[in-house]
């Protein structure tokens, strides 16, 4: 493999090495950071060495990344039995099951928080930062692939650093990286972010390379998700949003352009950020976590001017594309550390126009985005913790039902809140788009069921909320909590809800 060009520090020429050498550095009971976001930029040439090395020796380590990452990292070291503990995201199959058997213990934390609690020592020493580059600068700076995470403080805070050198990542990604690392208190200045498209870092990830113990040529390409099809559901809730925009730029609520957009990740996201491409909007700007096939539609039919994130995370078509335009997008698209992608307080400055998702809402707007049933783990709150309590309007999307009509993804009570009902502006689901700003609990109640639920549960969910009121009086919250909880155990025992 050809690695002229990228490799440019003469002092760590003599430490490269195979993915098994380097893979024999990592000791039992040790805190390893990995690159990766969802799932972009990942090692995986070490992690595969260290699972095939898991076949012969009883190891265990904490694993802590940026977001989720590709099957050779999770998957391959969940399979292997290696992983003791995880931190913070996940959607790979092999780690969630060992989560949901208690093999792994989990701990789920908002995405913009981790990178501190690091620094601070609240997670424990960092032993060793693997991280996935495309080149190494002279004096040691990194510069990262697809994705940037919590990679820069991994490589701060480490005792040593291994450096995958990924020589099927096309350079041409150098430059597009903007890397900067706030101080912590009592020394924090302000982040100098006005705009999406300013830089205040470095194109690379600062690194002394005395802590660069070892570098591993690869080619492995990233593991790619898939996206769907945009299906007749998303373009109903695309369309009740883009109305629901155009409405607040009518009253003089958003201006023509909008303010900056925030998605979530996976298909429906995508979908609905797809639907802008036919709207009256233009000149838009994106400031997010995850750039997905939906932004490079938007950028190509010349909607969307600015977009910066933490990752590049498109369908395998999405890769290819960006790939074969790369000059064209890099002139777009910034990638930046989690810590200010996502920062609470660059969100409420900038007025994202937050747009996530929820496995379940409740009739009085309190968001589930995590758990199903209340106790198995989906993925994780991600980065919509972050958005949602600091965006300038905060959107969920959600199918009216899934399962084949069985769960009715509008309930009595979630399972499990991860987004409190004081921190959700906008419900819309297929059937219809709810604007709970201002509302008392019992008006959101009633707005909820009369345009989000669908028709198989409008009549239930009326039931249960007038039961609630004859029963209890007109109280701030009406809830039987009894019959609420219900609705999730006539699932857990029969299958559906109905």
């Amino acid at each position: 493999m050809d690695y002229n060009g990228r490799l440019r520090c003469d002092k760590i020429r003599s430490k490269i090495m195979t993915a098994d050498e380097a893979a024999k550095l990592i000791k039992d009971g040790m805190i390893i950071g990995t690159s990766g976001f969802t799932p972009s930029g990942y090692p995986k040439a070490v992690p595969l060495a260290l699972a095939k090395r898991a076949e012969k020796e009883d190891f265990k380590i904490t694993l802590y990344t940026g977001a989720s990452v590709g099957d050779e990292l999770d998957g391959a070291l969940s399979r292997a039995g290696v992983i003791k503990k995880r931190i913070p995201y996940q959607t790979n199959k092999d780690i969630r099951n060992k989560i949901n058997i208690g093999e792994v213990e989990y701990n789920d934390m908002h995405l913009s928080h981790m990178a501190q609690q690091m620094r601070c020592g609240f997670l424990g020493k960092i032993d060793y930062a693997i991280v996935e580059a495309v080149a190494i600068n002279e004096d040691g700076g990194i510069v990262p692939s697809t994705s940037v995470g919590n990679s820069p403080t991994f490589v701060r805070i480490a005792d040593k650093v291994i450096v995958e050198l990924n020589v099927s990542q096309p350079i041409e990604l150098e430059g597009m990286h903007d890397i900067y690392e706030v101080e912590d208190p009592p020394n924090r200045k302000p982040i100098p972010l006005i705009n999406v498209d300013g830089r205040i870092g470095t194109t690379y990830m600062p690194c002394n390379p005395d802590k660069i113990a070892a570098v591993v040529i690869t080619d492995i390409k990233d593991t790619v998700r898939h996206l769907a099809p945009v299906d007749e559901t998303s373009k109903r809730i695309s369309g009740y949003l883009i109305d629901f925009l155009s409405n607040e730029v009518k009253h003089g609520r958003l201006p023509k352009n909008l303010l900056p957009l925030q998605s979530g990740v996976g298909s429906i996201a995508n979908a609905v950020l797809d639907g802008l491409i036919d709207s009256p909007f233009s000149n838009l700007s994106f400031y997010s976590e995850v750039i997905q096939d939906a932004v490079f539609d938007l950028i190509d039919a010349g909607k969307m001017d600015k977009v910066s994130g933490t990752s590049i995370t498109p369908s395998e078509e999405g890769l290819k594309r960006f790939y074969k335009n790369i000059d064209r997008y890099k002139s777009k698209i910034i990638l930046r550390p989690q810590e200010i992608s996502n920062n609470p307080g660059i969100a409420r400055r900038l007025g994202v126009i937050a747009i996530n998702t929820a496995i379940e809402v409740d009739i009085y707007g309190n968001v589930n985005s995590t758990h199903i049933m209340g106790t198995k783990m989906m993925n994780g709150i991600g980065g919509s913790g972050d958005f949602t309590r600091n965006g300038y309007i905060t959107i969920f999307a959600t199918p009216s039902e899934v399962k084949n009509g069985n769960i009715s993804c509008i309930v009595p009570m979630v399972s499990h809140v991860d987004h409190t009902e004081h921190d959700v502006m906008v419900i819309v689901t297929e059937q219809g788009l709810a604007d709970l700003r201002g509302l008392s609990p019992k008006e959101r109640a009633k707005l909820i069921i009369e345009k989000c639920v669908h028709p198989d549960y409008k009549d239930a969910l009326m039931d249960y909320y007038e039961g609630a009121i004859s029963k209890l009086g007109s109280v701030q919250t009406p809830h039987i909590l009894k019959e609420a909880l219900s609705w999730h155990i006539r699932y857990m025992e029969k299958g559906s809800m109905k």
